[in-house]
């Protein structure tokens, strides 16, 4: 009977020992972590305008749409302000009509000079002509040169004006750099008055939401944030010595600790260049005489086959904790 005890207590380790060698060379095959978690893109909704919320469309966890309007903030300030432009542009426009009429005035009357002018040049041609014969005395012809001359000279005066006419007038109306000042003050006041509304930028849920109508916003203050519906991974941290084998485009199942029966697949997207501590904000100090060697863990990004709808029970939640297990099998198949 002793030496039976014997042989089956060497079964008994024979067992364990290749209990433990197929274990490893599972852990081997398919590496895996509960040091994993879910991510989803979140993003913080801030208003661009400051003022009082008036409306507020959306409670805790509820679901939107992209463009479902969220809040409202009070808009008699900024509805005042595009009035005011709106007046302005107004008035620079008429300015620049008046400005044109000018212009039409000037030329009409440059033209007129002009032709009184060339009148009193053939004129003065003739009298020259006929006191060079001696019929008429130099004083007829003194008058007409000084006539001459005045006329030359509201010529000239006429020209400027035209000139200055239509630098005030600044080309055609949308060319006036000062329309052109009142339509930009105008589309900013209009823009302003836009962002009195904000609008979701994508579908997802509601979280961390404490704004109540009442409350007084400023621009750029996060008011709360919506977790994106689309694009859901887990970010899985890894051993060093189990990275050997995870290449970018492996399948991986997931287990979620949330929901036992739950099981998602995925793909490996990337391995990330640093570990953990590293990017702490004490990264551990080695050179010291005080190291231990410890193991790191590096995340591995494995992106989910998984797209939630809004009225699902058993839904994902950014931050839960799950198991990834990657199947590296295929690096065995290449080699063969």
């Amino acid at each position: 009977m002793k030496w039976a005890k014997s042989i089956l207590l060497g079964i008994f380790f024979i067992g364990i020992v290749v209990g433990l060698g197929l274990w490893w060379h599972h852990q081997k095959i398919y590496p895996s972590t509960d040091d994993a978690y879910v991510q989803a893109n979140i993003l913080t909704v801030s208003p661009q305008e400051s003022g009082r919320v008036t409306e507020l469309n959306v409670a805790e966890n509820d679901y939107v749409k992209a463009g479902d309007a969220l809040i409202k903030i009070d808009d008699s300030d900024l509805q005042s302000a595009v009035d005011e432009a709106t007046s302005e542009l107004e008035k620079t426009i008429q300015k620049h009509m008046m400005a044109g009429s000018d212009v039409s005035e000037a030329i009409a009357n440059l033209n007129a000079v002009q032709a009184t002018l060339s009148d009193a040049e053939l004129e003065f041609e003739r009298q020259q002509t006929l006191y060079e014969r001696r019929i008429i005395p130099k004083s007829t012809l003194d008058k007409t040169r000084a006539n001459l001359e005045k006329l030359k000279a509201d010529r000239d005066s006429a020209r400027a004006a035209l000139n200055t006419a239509q630098t005030q007038l600044g080309g055609k109306t949308d060319e006036d750099p000062a329309v052109r000042a009142a339509r930009a003050t105008l589309k900013r006041a209009q823009i302003a008055l836009s962002h009195a509304v904000v609008y979701a930028p994508a579908d997802g849920w509601i979280a961390n939401l404490t704004l109540r109508p009442g409350d007084v916003i400023t621009t750029g203050q996060p008011l709360f944030s919506i977790v994106e519906k689309n694009d859901w991974w887990v970010t899985a941290n890894f051993k060093e010595t189990a990275l050997a084998r995870i290449r970018r485009g492996q399948p991986a199942s997931i287990s979620v600790d949330m929901y036992p029966d739950m099981e998602l697949t995925g793909k490996v997207a990337s391995l990330g260049m640093g570990s953990g501590a590293i990017f702490s904000l004490l990264p551990p100090e080695n050179a010291t005489g005080n190291w231990v060697h410890v193991t790191q863990r590096f995340p591995v990004r494995i992106h989910l086959d998984y797209q939630p709808t809004p009225d699902q029970q058993k839904r994902l939640r950014a931050g839960s904790s799950v198991t990834a297990k990657v199947d590296t099998t295929e690096l065995d198949t290449a080699n063969d």
